[in-house]
């Protein structure tokens, strides 16, 4: 592990879609934000809709008719890849937070070995959304050349203040509930309601304002939907987050969340260029790239999607950048699947 640790037997949730050519040179891997899992779409095992649905599949952006599509889960998840919640085959006991401190780059590494155990040494194309995408940077700065394509979609070359900020009260809401325990809790004594405020604080942040406004206004619930508690929900914008956080708490592991957040927040492309983004991107190497970022995401902003889009040409890649004007902010390649299928199914193309 890059911080120092290592971890022994560790494993990677996986799924995948299309077949892999003779050569197996026509392999696309995704890597996914923080939450998701491996099930990006729909298939014969899982028929249930996946997370990227109306992107990846026969004939959609990413063809799974012409690419053997691949989508892992980040190492250090709770969706079936080994981390906290994890077993220590050393104790029989969860990691819990004796796992060793984390990174993004230990993500892309696990996903490169994946990659070459699957017999694959050249990706097509390395997919990267969000979290991701600073996992795909970790990946092709630690093994240039073993990528041919990249798609960087709502993603950063280093986390800034803002991001930090967040994910650092989301971090504090988890650890300051007395059922956190230090990690210890259980099923009976579970941090629901630190979990239930970084959900919150997260689902606020991957949306825009413009948004919030146009969904729901100043529009209250009716009196019998309304709590008891004086200071209890009274607009549908409160009722909204609350239900998002009902499905989310139990969904995660707690300590994932943390050591997958803290990841995020270490990544840093200039760590790789004498403290210069710019040059820690030129040690990536490229044939072509799509750069795709939101005018509306605040917790990603377009100004670093022209950074990396910068940093990758002047690597030497033929580099597209693509600026949406899509209102639903940071989470817009999640459900603007119209101008983002649009924009990766014509770079998928020239591949």
């Amino acid at each position: 592990m890059k911080r120092g640790g290592e971890l022994r037997g560790a494993r990677l949730a996986y799924e995948t879609w299309g077949t892999p050519s003779a050569a197996r040179d026509n392999a696309v891997l995704i890597l996914t934000g923080l939450s998701p899992g491996a099930h990006a779409a729909s298939n014969a095992e899982d028929p249930s809709p996946g997370w990227w649905e109306g992107i990846v599949g026969p004939g959609k952006a990413i063809d799974t008719d012409r690419f053997f599509v691949v989508c892992v889960n980040s190492l250090g998840s709770c969706k079936g890849s080994t981390g906290p919640a994890s077993i220590d085959p050393a104790t029989g006991e969860p990691y819990r937070l004796d796992f060793p401190e984390l990174t993004l780059e230990d993500v892309g590494n696990a996903a490169y070995e994946l990659a070459r155990g699957l017999g694959i040494e050249r990706l097509a194309c390395l997919v990267g959304c969000s979290m991701g995408g600073m996992s795909a940077l970790g990946y092709m700065l630690h093994h240039p050349g073993s990528v041919r394509a990249h798609v960087s979609i709502s993603t950063a070359p280093q986390a800034q203040p803002f991001a930090i900020a967040i994910r650092s009260l989301q971090r504090e809401a988890i650890r300051l509930d007395p059922n956190w325990n230090e990690g210890r809790y259980d099923d009976a004594h579970y941090p629901e309601m630190g979990m239930h405020i970084a959900r919150k604080l997260g689902v606020i942040t991957y949306r825009s304002a413009i948004e919030w406004s146009g969904r729901f206004g100043r529009i209250r619930l009716e009196p019998d939907k309304r709590e008891e508690d004086p200071f209890g929900a009274e607009f549908q914008i409160e009722s909204y987050l609350q239900g998002h956080a009902r499905r989310f708490a139990r969904s995660f592991d707690p300590n994932c969340y943390l050591y997958l957040s803290r990841a995020s927040d270490w990544f840093d492309v200039a760590e790789y260029g004498h403290g210069s983004i710019a040059e820690g991107m030129r040690r990536i190497r490229l044939e072509r790239a799509l750069v795709i970022g939101v005018e509306t995401d605040i917790l990603f902003p377009l100004q670093q999607q022209e950074q990396i889009a910068m940093g990758l040409r002047e690597a030497g890649a033929e580099v597209d950048f693509v600026a949406l004007d899509s209102p639903q902010g940071h989470d817009a390649f999640l459900v603007d699947i119209e101008r983002f299928g649009a924009a990766i199914g014509a770079f998928m193309a020239k591949l």
